[in-house]
C-alpha cells in the first residue's frame, strides 16, 4: 500500500504509465488494495520486457558488458527500474540511467542478476 514521493505505488512501485502499457485499468486504491493484481502486474511486466529485450538476452547472457555480468533476471530488473529503453541504450552506449532516487540500473543488474525467473 506504499506510494512513494514520485507516485510509484505498491509492492513493486508501479507508475500509472506502466500500468497503462500493460492494459491494467484500475484506480490507485484498487491497485493498492490488491496484492494479487500487483503480482499479476509484475509478472506481466517481466514478460513484456523479456519480449522487448530477448535479442540482448540471447546475445549477451553470461557475458560481461561494460563491466557488468549480464543475466536475464538482471536485465529485467534494470528494465523495471529504468525502462527497457534505458537497458538498450546502456548496451549501445554504456550510459547508465538512474531513477529519481539516484539508483542506477546497473545496481539492479548486479543485485538481481542470476535468478531463474521461469518465464
Amino acid at each position: 500500500d506504499v506510494v512513494n514521493r514520485f507516485g510509484y505505488m505498491g509492492r513493486y512501485q508501479f507508475g500509472k504509465s506502466t500500468l497503462r502499457t500493460l492494459k491494467i485499468k484500475v484506480t490507485k486504491e484498487a491497485f493498492l488494495n490488491s496484492p494479487d493484481l500487483q503480482d499479476y502486474a509484475m509478472h506481466s511486466l517481466l514478460c513484456y520486457n523479456k519480449k522487448k529485450l530477448q535479442k540482448y538476452i540471447d546475445s549477451f547472457d553470461g557475458q560481461v558488458v561494460h563491466g557488468i555480468l549480464v543475466t536475464e533476471s538482471g536485465l529485467l530488473a534494470a528494465a523495471h527500474l529504468g525502462g527497457q529503453g534505458s537497458v538498450k541504450k546502456w548496451f549501445r552506449t554504456g550510459k547508465v540511467r538512474s531513477d529519481g532516487n539516484g539508483v542506477k540500473i546497473t545496481s539492479y543488474m548486479k543485485k538481481f542478476g542470476g535468478y531463474n525467473l521461469g518465464i
